[in-house]
């Protein structure tokens, strides 16, 4: 009886006076696996809970004529430790988001506006892909390859929110041709011509 008597002490202090409501980050501490250390409770001001610029899109003048603006815990503090972020695409005509994967993180996207196609590929090589329209939302599960086209005949808008507070992208073309990996390498592993591989490198900045 006793040792439930403490047990439950425990748990109450715990779960009551002992906990946080929130963990808004510290900008001015290094960025850990867990987050940014949570700022001192009672400089925590309402403005931190609070993020404008959404609503200006993004410029869409490169590559992929698509650009993504992310809402992670660096640029709003008050998502630190909540395990959410969010972040704004803006697709021009044609533009796409090349296959691409957020480690440890599942994306659910709505789309704004436009129409977009959009996919992922599951462990076992299904492919599951839908145009989207207006109003429709996906969700892409945690660490799969997925990606976006616009197919429509205008811009397009979509909203990605994530299930961590900060989440970085791998992009497939970036990871082969964006860096020194050896051509010879390369055409082993993709089955590519030594030529096509030396013209992608340099489309993405890469070198040989």
């Amino acid at each position: 009886m006793m040792f439930l008597q403490i047990l439950f002490t425990f748990s109450f202090l715990f779960s009551s006076s002992n906990a946080l409501d929130f963990c808004v980050g510290d900008l001015n501490t290094p960025q850990g696996p867990a987050g940014y250390s949570c700022k001192n409770p009672e400089a925590v001001i309402v403005d931190d809970f609070i993020f404008s610029g959404l609503h200006v899109a993004g410029n869409t003048s490169n590559l992929t004529n698509s650009v993504a603006t992310p809402v992670f815990s660096t640029q709003f503090p008050g998502f630190n430790g909540l395990g959410i972020s969010l972040a704004r695409l803006d697709m021009a005509i044609g533009g796409w988001v090349p296959m691409h994967t957020h480690p440890g993180a599942s994306e659910l996207f709505v789309v704004m506006q436009g129409t977009i196609r959009a996919g992922f590929i599951s462990s076992t090589n299904k492919v599951y892909i839908k145009t989207l329209e207006e109003g429709d939302v996906m969700v892409f599960p945690q660490d799969l390859m997925h990606f976006q086209f616009n197919v429509g005949k205008s811009p397009a808008l979509a909203f990605a929110s994530f299930s961590k507070a900060s989440t970085d992208i791998y992009i497939m073309d970036n990871a082969w041709f964006a860096n020194d990996l050896p051509v010879d390498i390369l055409q082993k592993t993709t089955f590519l011509d030594p030529d096509q591989i030396k013209k992608l490198k340099g489309v993405f900045g890469g070198t040989y």
